[in-house]
């Protein structure tokens, strides 16, 4: 028996359990699996890559400091 609000496609499982997903709390199963992955986005578990930039673009940086 397939529950009304799951969605299923090719390959589609929560985000963080791998059962089916829910349209309402899509990519995830549920609002608990939901919360579990916001909370380790707050608690910095996950994390964006990040490039400095170049030394020539903070050396243009800090000359537009002194053309103020």
């Amino acid at each position: 028996m397939v529950e009304k609000n799951t969605v299923k496609t090719a390959g589609s499982g929560c985000a963080m359990c791998g059962k089916p997903v829910v349209e309402k709390y899509k990519p995830f199963c549920s609002k608990r699996c939901a919360d579990l992955d916001l909370g380790k986005w707050l608690n910095e578990s996950y994390a964006v890559p990040v490039t400095e930039p170049p030394e020539y673009l903070e050396d243009l940086e800090d000359e537009e400091d002194f053309h103020a």
